[in-house]
């Protein structure tokens, strides 16, 4: 078997080491090893780094091990990769045939601005406090950002709380529908986890073929920092200005642009829509 090997930022071929143990297989290392002939694909590194290399992985179509080594490690997290030695667990799976690569669905936005070109994200896009959270946090020091930055850039901003006129624009499973309120935070989840842990969308299953949209309206500063721990629980959906749905597509429109990340990395500003493309990426984890 010949495994292309991609290292993100820190990463390096040490980090290879407990994968060649017992391996067979030939290793690629670089990140233009993708587009060689190979059987399957590493990742080291966060969700950062594999946001930047969706579509090549999607064009290949090649299965997809992640090995979390970066500062934000979701969408391992959501593929119950939570450390090194679960990769390496995997890998020995899929090497031996016990573990099959499963395809998992990816967030798709698309600026309407630029309609002719759409972006990947595998874990969660969003807008409002958690863009804000996610810029500051991505001006940290890897190494603060790796022991949450994220949640520091968060708690920073609970007194000095934004709100925007936004209007969701979704069609679910049988119906299609407007809203528009004050938010304080949108979020469109692919996957259950972002900031390093928050069960922002807690329901989220990334084969079902909809975005789960978590979104948190205006509410008093003190509330919301009561309401923060709760959410590495996703018991934030009890309280009555958290609306939750699923849909195939939802358009945002803001009286203001917006700045949209998705996985941790800066993608457009609005308007936008964002839907889910079906069975995108294939990847080597124990899903059940």
């Amino acid at each position: 078997m010949r495994a292309a090997v991609i290292f993100g930022l820190g990463a390096s071929s040490k980090d290879l080491k407990p994968l060649r143990i017992g391996s067979s297989s030939e290793w690629i290392e670089g990140v233009p090893a993708y587009s060689t002939d190979a059987d399957a694909i590493l990742i080291f590194g966060g969700d950062g780094t594999i946001h930047r290399h969706l579509p090549a992985l999607v064009r290949l179509q090649l299965p997809v091990l992640v090995v979390p080594a970066g500062s934000g490690n979701d969408f391992a997290r959501a593929l119950n990769l939570a450390s090194v030695r679960d990769s390496v667990r995997a890998w020995q799976g899929f090497e031996s045939g016990t573990l099959s690569a499963k395809a998992l669905d990816l967030g798709v936005i698309t600026p309407l601005a630029t309609p002719g070109r759409s972006h990947y994200f595998c874990c969660v896009a969003g807008c409002g406090l958690d863009s804000l959270a996610a810029r500051r946090a991505n001006l940290m020091p890897r190494w603060l950002r790796a022991h949450g930055g994220y949640v520091v850039s968060l708690l920073s901003l609970l007194f000095n709380l934004p709100a925007y006129s936004m209007k969701l624009t979704y069609r679910d499973r049988e119906d299609r529908g407007e809203v528009e309120r004050f938010t304080l935070l949108a979020a469109f989840a692919n996957t259950q986890f972002y900031g390093d842990g928050m069960r922002i969308a807690p329901k989220a299953d990334p084969t079902d073929g909809l975005l789960d949209i978590c979104r948190i309206s205006k509410m008093d500063p003190f509330k919301v920092f009561c309401m923060f721990p709760t959410v590495y629980f996703g018991r934030h959906l009890r309280m009555p200005e958290v609306m939750y749905s699923k849909a195939k597509w939802v358009r945002v429109e803001t009286e203001l642009p917006l700045e949209i990340y998705a996985d941790g990395e800066f993608v457009c500003e609005t308007p936008v829509e964002l839907g889910v493309e079906r069975h995108a990426l294939k990847v080597i984890a124990p899903l059940q």
